[in-house]
């Protein structure tokens, strides 16, 4: 099986959230909530650290995700990820990408296959 990429471009594989919900990795949560909670200057419960990959199509999503106007376009869209998308990359994901660079590569090196 492949590894998943989220529909911005995130390798799930590595994402501390996915790891922990895989995992049911409760100590791993907490460490997770507490520091994105210091990086995103957010109030993050280790409850919430909970996600299956926002292309699962079922299971439960990061409390972003579930109002990432990135991935409600893709969605819409019905697009596997970016790299699939006429579009690309919009506007959305450009300023995503000046904070995330990584998922440039991820979406270009996809994009770059198709």
């Amino acid at each position: 099986m492949g590894e998943m990429i989220s529909i911005c471009g995130l390798k799930c594989h590595t994402c501390d959230a996915y790891i922990a919900t895989t995992e049911n990795d409760h100590k791993k949560r907490a460490e997770t909530a507490a520091v994105w909670s210091k990086m995103y200057s957010a109030d993050l419960k280790p409850e919430a650290i909970n996600c299956s990959g926002c292309t699962s199509g079922e299971g439960m999503l990061f409390q972003h995700c579930t109002v990432c106007e990135i991935r409600k376009c893709g969605v819409a869209r019905g697009v596997v990820n970016c790299a699939h998308c006429e579009d690309y990359a919009c506007e959305k994901l450009e300023e995503f990408f000046k904070m995330v660079p990584d998922c440039r590569t991820t979406l270009d090196g996809i994009r770059g296959g198709l």
